[in-house]
């Protein structure tokens, strides 16, 4: 067998088979997955800015990207049980993204086209506010405190709420210095708040129950009373 490469003509025997010179010409195309940018801890930002990954800005970055990964588990049991929250989560996937990019152009140091490329309307907050509303109205009144239960859509849900809460915290500072816009905070503030209405309405459309927190009369110890929505 014989291969022409740069003009020279290469005999390799057929005996050889797989040759080195296979696996050269062979070998596929490097991923644009990886950089190798960042393995002495640093990210870059949206306006260029390097920064170390224990930065602020990148712990906001992280929460959120959890949250958005959390939500689409979420978004997978909802779908499953058709209780008609799938397509909000989708929506509120691609705010978190939004949110993200927001977060990760500080405004003090980026330029004028950047920060409004990123800008978060508080359109968005007025959504969630009339999603909650209509979940909401359809609940009896809370009045007890639920713990995470209620299926599998339900609890997810749940999970979702708990991590919103963290993404607010770390966003908090971001905010505060100026490095995102106070729509970020606002949004991720009452997004908690929609998933704990979402999770009560799962619940309710799956008919499972909620768990209810009960204090025991000793004050050590917790009883579980289970209450159907």
């Amino acid at each position: 067998m014989t291969l022409l490469t740069q003009h020279i003509l290469v005999l390799v025997p057929l005996n050889c088979y797989p040759h080195p010179l296979f696996s050269l010409l062979n070998s596929p195309k490097k991923s644009q997955l990886y950089t190798r940018t960042g393995d002495k801890g640093e990210s870059s930002l949206y306006n260029g800015e390097r920064r170390l990954k224990t930065n602020r800005i990148f712990e906001a970055l992280g929460a959120v990207d959890e949250l958005n990964s959390s939500i689409g588990i979420a978004h997978h049991y909802c779908k499953k049980s058709a209780n008609g929250l799938d397509e909000q989560l989708i929506e509120i996937q691609c705010n978190l993204q939004d949110i993200g990019s927001n977060i990760a152009t500080p405004r003090n140091d980026s330029s004028e086209t950047q920060i409004r490329n990123t800008a978060f309307d508080e359109g968005h907050i007025d959504k969630l506010e009339s999603w909650i509303d209509h979940l909401d109205s359809q609940l009896p009144p809370l009045r007890n405190f639920i713990l995470p239960s209620g299926g599998e859509s339900s609890i997810f849900l749940h999970q979702s709420r708990s991590i919103c809460r963290r993404a607010e915290r770390t966003a908090i500072p971001v905010v505060e210095a100026n490095d995102a816009d106070e729509t970020v905070l606002k949004y991720l503030n009452r997004l908690s708040d929609y998933l704990f209405a979402a999770a009560r309405f799962a619940a309710k459309h799956d008919g499972l129950e909620e768990n209810v927190y009960k204090k025991a009369k000793s004050g050590r110890e917790a009883t579980i009373q289970h209450r159907a929505l």
